[in-house]
């Protein structure tokens, strides 16, 4: 299971941590979520899975993923990497 750490946008339309939620939905991989708080003096946890203090970050089979473009590669390399595997 994944795990999204986002911001409180309460939309999936207006801010990168919607672009990666609905990217993850969309790649049919289950995940939890965990709103951060706008200060950045509230995301120790962040800075301690990734290094750095901002999200969207993605947390998948171990690995801390930043920056929503990167996250979104991400998934559709596994995508076609799964394809490839399978077919």
């Amino acid at each position: 299971m994944a795990t999204l750490y986002r911001c409180g946008t309460p939309t999936d339309w207006l801010c990168p941590c919607g672009k990666v939620a609905r990217a993850l939905r969309r790649e049919g991989i289950p995940y939890t979520e965990v709103v951060v708080p706008r200060r950045r003096a509230g995301r120790e946890e962040v800075q301690a899975l990734s290094g750095q203090r901002r999200v969207p970050m993605l947390v998948l089979e171990g690995e801390a993923i930043c920056d929503s473009r990167r996250i979104v590669e991400h998934l559709e390399f596994r995508r076609g990497r799964d394809s490839a595997a399978g077919g």
